[in-house]
């Protein structure tokens, strides 16, 4: 079994409009960026999920700063599972430029969501064994 975690990393294009009035991405925006990069991952590794009635919920989002990022970074967002369980996972996130500089580290917990059952359901196998591998 590889001791590596799984890791995925994407693109985040900045725009002009995720700018406040100091000139760099507004605080409540780097929620948003981990959204986007939540659902590519998703899309590339589990597409056929996004049709499914079975939501993955944010039950916890966390972000701690480091450095402010402008309209003329590079913004790379690098996803890892951290803690994986029956119904719930963790990602940890690193916002980088891909030289060194780190933006933020955030983290959300993740509950796949039956909203026929109105309950919390357990993962499916093909999400559960593409993040288990890799822990």
């Amino acid at each position: 079994m590889n001791s590596d975690p799984f890791e995925y990393t994407t693109l985040i294009d900045i725009r002009f409009a995720d700018l406040d009035a100091y000139g760099h991405v507004n605080n409540a925006v780097f929620f948003t960026y981990l959204e986007h990069a939540r659902v590519k991952l998703f899309q590339h590794y589990f597409g056929a999920f996004l049709d499914s009635p079975l939501l993955f919920l944010v039950v916890r989002a966390e972000c701690d700063y480091k450095a402010p990022i402008t309209l003329k970074d590079h913004l790379l967002i690098t996803l890892t599972v951290e803690d994986l369980k029956r119904s719930s996972f963790t990602f940890f996130y690193r916002l980088h430029d891909g030289n060194g500089r780190d933006f933020a580290t955030a983290r959300t917990v993740m509950v796949s969501y039956d909203p026929q059952a109105k309950k919390p359901a357990a993962l499916p196998v093909k999400i559960r064994e593409t993040f288990a591998q890799f822990r």
